[in-house]
């Protein structure tokens, strides 16, 4: 009998696309079916995708800059990954529950989050940043990789349990939309998060943005086959987009939204993109990677195709004037209020452990008082 060879297999997934790297609007043949719901916005909102991706740059801009100059203990740049997360926050009604990493501030943003919360927690002047019952269900970003995922599906459990999805009225129902990257993949609890949300149905959208590097380590490395084919394992509808078009950004996930509102379960998107910058300012890309590929995709940026298909429909120099006016004055409001954020008390470590006063809270912080007042002069 003779061995089995292992044969060399190629593994394939179309890249959903309405948008051209040139800004012209010629849909892939699966991005077909997308193009009544772009026709279907009005000039305002189109415009605001462009106001968001140019408002979220700017702020990318002066979180680097603030963490430069010694004001934050470290920024995470989104520079490059505009279109991925516009798209797709906008895409989402205000009862949804969204599930970050950490670096999708202007997804916070849309939902009504002060980037100066984002700012603070990178200050190291706060260790949640916000409520997010306070801030259109956006949850806390989670530096643990992956991590996130287990709470999305946990919370998307719940909603079904509650039966706050699948009735049929689009006012109430609720989905989870939950953000990681290709390295979270990788991890235990992504996969983990696969299974119980097949399992058990969940209304739930899987958003990985493929950046191409988990750090230093490049996408190829960690996978050899699409990270969209996954979420397929696993028993959900699962679909690779162009991350650097908004527009495909928007009318996928809104579609994916639809349908786990509606009762259908769980999906899979993965939008390539690419991380322009470092993985955090505490990194060194031109480490490990090469100019050349930094400038195929600066060819690809997403500001730039979409502001040209814009353009192309008769959107005016005043208009685009009037977007980069107010990210500039985003921007210097977020960096005037950031430094005027203060270092808490120390009391503050105690508050929120519980829900409730803890006995064992009020020991510590007692004790805790005594030994500063210990020192000669107390404590500041």
């Amino acid at each position: 009998m003779k061995p089995v060879v292992a044969q060399e297999r190629e593994f394939t997934a179309p890249t959903v696309q309405l948008l051209t790297p040139e800004g012209a609007l010629r849909p892939s043949p699966e991005a077909e079916a997308y193009l009544p719901l772009i026709e279907a916005l009005d000039d305002a909102t189109l415009e605001q995708f462009h106001r968001d991706m140019v408002i979220s740059r700017r702020i990318d801009i002066t979180g680097a800059n603030l963490q430069r100059q010694g004001q934050l203990a470290l920024w995470v740049p989104s520079h490059g990954q505009e279109a991925a997360q516009v798209g797709s926050a906008r895409a989402s009604r205000p009862q949804d529950h969204i599930f970050p990493s950490y670096r999708e501030h202007i997804v916070g943003m849309i939902r009504g989050l002060d980037p100066v919360r984002i700012l603070g927690l990178l200050r190291g002047a706060t260790l949640g940043g916000w409520n997010p019952a306070e801030n259109g269900n956006f949850h806390l970003y989670t530096l643990v990789l992956a991590s996130q995922t287990l709470h999305a599906t946990g919370y998307a459990m719940g909603i079904k349990f509650d039966g706050a999805s699948g009735t049929g009225d689009p006012e109430t129902d609720a989905a989870v939309l939950v953000y990681y990257g290709d390295g979270s993949t990788s991890q235990g609890d992504a996969s983990e998060a696969l299974v119980f949300a097949a399992s058990y149905q969940t209304p739930e959208v899987f958003f990985v943005q493929n950046n191409q590097w988990a750090i230093s380590v490049p996408v190829s490395r960690q996978s050899r086959t699409p990270l969209s084919l996954r979420g397929g394992g696993f028993g959900m509808p699962s679909l690779r987009i162009d991350g650097n078009d908004v527009l495909v950004s928007y009318a996928a996930t809104r579609v994916a939204l639809e349908e786990a509102r509606a009762g259908q379960g769980p999906s899979f998107i993965e939008a390539l993109t690419y991380r322009m910058g470092a993985h955090t300012t505490a990194d060194d890309p031109t480490k490990y990677r090469t100019d050349d590929e930094v400038a195929y995709w600066a060819e690809r940026d997403p500001i730039i195709r979409y502001r040209a298909w814009l353009e192309s429909r008769g959107a005016s120099a005043e208009f685009f004037a009037s977007a980069d006016e107010e990210a500039a004055d985003v921007a210097s409001d977020v960096r005037k209020r950031a430094l005027e954020v203060t270092v808490p008390t120390r009391e503050t470590i105690f508050e929120h452990v519980y829900s409730e006063p803890h006995p064992l809270m009020v020991e510590q912080a007692a004790w805790l008082q005594a030994f500063e007042t210990g020192f000669e002069g107390g404590a500041a």
